[in-house]
């Protein structure tokens, strides 16, 4: 039995240091705050050397006397995960994906690892047997001669099978299910993530390898543990999807190689995760005839140009208080937008009920959809139906007036490709555009009422 480590239970609210649990913290009186963590290691704590260790800076170096070097990346078949990551896997880089249970982080890393032939790929999985694992490699018609399976769970032992098979690249299903002998606390505790995370990071610093870890996240939406374990990795991405639908969004909340606004899109389907090259095909209802109450939206989901459809739906309040409900956008932007119609366009919402949502499962924050949500609750006020080859980009102030958004020429040329030919814009994006560069017809409007005449008068 190894020796254990000293530990010390402190307060995260102001650091007080205990030698046990306290329920209440004596220094700050708050509840439920303290945490084990180690303050000293046993002298054989190190359960892993590097065979070529890398010579330390022991002193500060002048900036201008260090090497700069392009950082080493490996391109995958994933062209999603390419592009969340900045371009590729960093060697040395410690990912941590998170996402709600069943959404498909477990299939996402074992196609890229099964994908992965030309390096050795070690996935150790402490939730699933082997026997588990290779149904599910079947099921996603994957085979790779150079990835091996491990069930270990003693961060320990796992190092020494890591020593002993030298992999490429680690993948670790999840770090909840990770033990340290010099930690006396259960799986999953916040001491065990903590210490379990702090030897995978010294691991992929000193020998270049990638380490990708699965968290599992809480009821608030946020991976579980310490609000640490998102600090100590490189990059952070989220997987998210509602269950109902198909596809997934693999989003990224930090990344220190690149962007932090990029995203990768996914569908679900029997043999796992496929990539999805053109989300507003799949985002964009095909209907046979205009239908009142329905507009298209060109946004931004990070540094991507998406084409969504907005569906609003407007009826009288026939049982009391009208109703305000809005799927995958902010209802009190929805109230804001709804108080403006009614203030500067004199429609009466106020004994209306009001739905709105946002087809496909998305929740759009992008306030570039504000016109094309005006413009759907008119349509379904008013019942009368916009073309279908027409979409809007633009955002709504207090006063109605239309303000311009970013990247408007990623969104007209989205739009242009798709094969609409009418966009509305604001008059603040036209002066900054060339009209005989683009084949759909740009339409300019410095106000909300100039929209509506145009097309509902």
């Amino acid at each position: 039995m190894a020796n254990k480590a000293k530990t010390a239970f402190f307060c995260r609210n102001c650091g007080f240091e205990s030698s046990k649990w306290l329920g209440k913290c004596p220094s700050c009186n708050e509840w439920n705050t303290f945490t084990e963590e180690v303050i000293e290691r046993p002298k054989d704590a190190a359960s892993w050397k590097d065979s070529k260790p890398e010579k330390r800076i022991s002193g500060p170096v002048q900036l201008s006397e260090i090497t700069a070097s392009d950082t080493g990346r490996l391109v995958t078949g994933d062209l999603e995960l390419n592009r969340t990551l900045g371009g590729g896997i960093v060697a040395g880089s410690l990912v941590l994906i998170g996402g709600e249970p069943g959404i498909g982080k477990s299939t996402l890393l074992l196609q890229l690892a099964l994908e992965l032939k030309q390096i050795k790929v070690l996935y150790v999985s402490g939730e699933e047997s082997e026997q588990q694992i290779k149904m599910r490699a079947d099921r996603l018609k994957g085979n790779n001669q150079g990835l091996y399976i491990s069930t270990e769970v003693a961060i320990s032992k796992l190092f020494m099978q890591i020593k002993q098979l030298q992999p490429e690249m680690v993948v670790i299903d999840s770090i909840q299910t990770l033990v340290s002998d010099f930690v006396d606390a259960t799986a999953g505790s916040i001491a065990q993530i903590k210490e379990c995370a702090g030897q995978l990071q010294r691991f992929a610093k000193e020998t270049n390898v990638p380490v990708f870890i699965i968290g599992h996240i809480n009821k608030e939406g946020y991976i579980a543990g310490p609000k640490i374990l998102e600090h100590m990795v490189d990059t952070v991405l989220q997987f998210e999807g509602d269950r109902n639908y198909t596809h997934r969004i693999l989003r990224t909340i930090k990344n220190r190689f690149g962007s932090t606004s990029e995203i990768g899109i996914y569908k679900m389907e029997g043999d796992g995760l496929q990539q999805v090259n053109n989300p507003s095909e799949l985002l964009i209802t095909e209907k046979e005839e205009p239908l009142s109450g329905v507009a298209v939206a060109a946004t931004m989901e990070g540094m991507r140009p998406m084409l969504i459809e907005v569906q609003a739906l407007v009826s009288p309040a026939v049982y009391g208080n009208p109703q305000r409900t809005a799927t995958g956008f902010d209802l009190r932007r929805l109230n804001m937008l709804l108080a403006v119609l009614e203030k500067r366009g004199g429609f009466a919402y106020g004994n209306k009920d009001v739905f709105l949502n946002i087809a496909g499962g998305l929740r759009v924050e992008d306030p570039a959809i504000d016109l094309s949500i005006a413009c759907a609750l008119l349509s379904s006020l008013t019942d009368m139906a916009l073309p279908l080859n027409m979409c809007f980009a633009a955002e709504i102030g207090l006063s109605g007036e239309l303000r311009g958004v970013a990247r408007i020429e990623q969104r007209i040329t989205e739009a242009e490709k798709l094969g609409f030919d009418r966009i509305y814009i604001a008059k603040h994006n036209m002066k900054s555009l060339k009209q005989n560069k683009y084949n759909i017809e740009l339409r300019a409007a410095g106000k909300l009422e100039e929209v509506y005449g145009q097309l509902f008068v």
